[in-house]
């Protein structure tokens, strides 16, 4: 390949900024389309711009070298953007407008209840235009009825789902003994109220003498000052909070905790970064937990050179987080179809259903029977950026997350209740 020919390949995904085609050049492949449908705009813009610098991360890999092997030549992959503002409606309006302009990948990740929503749009879709088929691969969408009551064919997620995530967390807080006293609170839709149902499950299972002395839900990306709930919690006699909360409804929250005096830990989710540990900061140290695919600071080799290159790639602090599941991700997507021999979305699914792929030492597979991918998981407790076991902190704020549990593929598996309907033999 001419090195103008792989230089316009590396550059070409960021180009991509609106809905626009990119139309290839005379002797250029034509890209494979893949449709980003994400927040970019409104209160959970950070969340989407983040999965946007790691598809184009992660597309740029596969494209420097030399794109996706097929039959007809190689082809590059490029992210084109769709602006959902973390609407149902508007994320339907986009997966529309995506395959009208081509697209048969579609990506989507941060809120389950729109991604319920777009599996249901793909199945009737590929059920009423089978020439158009197409294929929803989630990266972060966790509502376990996903890949349980809700599972199809045409979708694949790629995080573990919410009683995964909540069972790799008990495994650290069943160990600690002082704790008697936990406070729930949640995003009030289908996934906030999936973390604390599991969350009243598993705490009865496993410690069973820790009181939760209250739960709440409130209304997704439009609180604007958690004070009230932080009051709430220390009324409570709260030890601990355990939380689901992503974005800046997360970042408020340990903010205000912070500004409101409350000293207990954080059991979270995504407490590792988008400026969750800049906003709670000393106060969080030894005390926020957060569960994860991966934390730059897994103690390995190949996992610190991974972490450096996407820092010299995205240099700005801001710019932080990476979240190697999406890496694994393209990966699969592009030995799916380099395996069947063509982008067509029924055989891409028929091969991706045998994914098995490895970067920076970890290495994950697709489930064929529910569609969820089996990983490793860790869990990290923020720790002052120097300290032992933290050698990276995250977004320049000084503070990183040691891990204290790994959680191999196979402990954090569980049963799924799956009854897939599959298309009949092409």
């Amino acid at each position: 390949m001419p090195s103008s020919t792989r230089r316009a390949l590396l550059r070409a995904p960021l180009a991509l900024l609106g809905a626009t085609p990119w139309l290839a050049r005379a002797g250029e492949a034509e890209p494979i389309q893949l449709a980003l449908v994400e927040s970019l705009s409104g209160p959970f813009a950070n969340t989407g711009e983040a999965v946007f610098r790691n598809l184009v991360w992660a597309t740029e890999r596969v494209n420097a070298r030399g794109g996706v092997p097929l039959p007809g030549g190689a082809r590059p992959l490029a992210v084109r953007r769709f602006d959902s503002k973390g609407q149902v409606e508007e994320s339907l309006a986009s997966l529309r407008a995506a395959i009208d302009a081509g697209a048969r990948v579609v990506l989507q990740g941060n809120s389950s209840a729109v991604a319920a929503a777009l599996v249901d749009a793909v199945n009737k879709h590929n059920e009423r235009d089978p020439a158009r088929r197409v294929l929803y691969l989630n990266y972060s969408a966790v509502d376990p009825a996903l890949t349980n009551q809700l599972c199809s064919f045409w979708h694949f997620r790629f995080d573990a789902h919410a009683d995964m995530r909540m069972a790799a967390l008990m495994q650290v807080l069943k160990g600690d003994a002082e704790l008697q006293r936990i406070y729930l609170i949640g995003q009030d839709y289908s996934f906030g109220q999936a973390v604390l149902r599991e969350a009243r499950r598993q705490l009865g299972a496993q410690r069973p003498d820790v009181r939760i002395v209250g739960e709440e839900l409130h209304p997704v990306g439009r609180v604007k000052d958690f004070l009230p709930y932080v009051a709430k919690i220390k009324a409570s006699g709260a030890q601990a909070v355990l939380t689901g909360n992503w974005g800046n409804d997360l970042t408020l929250l340990v903010k205000a905790a912070r500004d409101g005096g409350f000293d207990g830990s954080f059991y979270t989710f995504y407490g590792n970064a988008l400026g969750a540990p800049a906003a709670i900061g000393e106060a969080g140290v030894g005390k926020v937990l957060a569960v994860a695919d991966w934390l730059p600071n897994v103690p390995t080799p190949e996992s610190a050179a991974f972490y450096q290159a996407f820092r010299q790639r995205f240099p700005k602090p801001a710019d932080d987080y990476v979240h190697l599941r999406m890496q694994l991700m393209i990966e699969a997507l592009a030995q799916a179809m380099q395996r069947a021999a063509s982008t067509e979305a029924l055989p891409v699914a028929r091969a991706l259903e045998q994914a098995r792929v490895t970067l920076a030492g970890r290495t994950g597979h697709m489930r064929a029977e529910d569609h969820q991918f089996q990983q490793p998981l860790v869990v990290g407790v923020m720790e002052r950026q120097g300290a032992p076991g933290v050698p990276f902190d995250v977004e320049g704020s000084g503070y990183g997350f040691r891990v204290v549990r790994e959680i191999s593929a196979a402990q954090a598996e569980l049963p799924a209740a799956c009854a897939m309907v599959r298309p009949g033999k092409a």
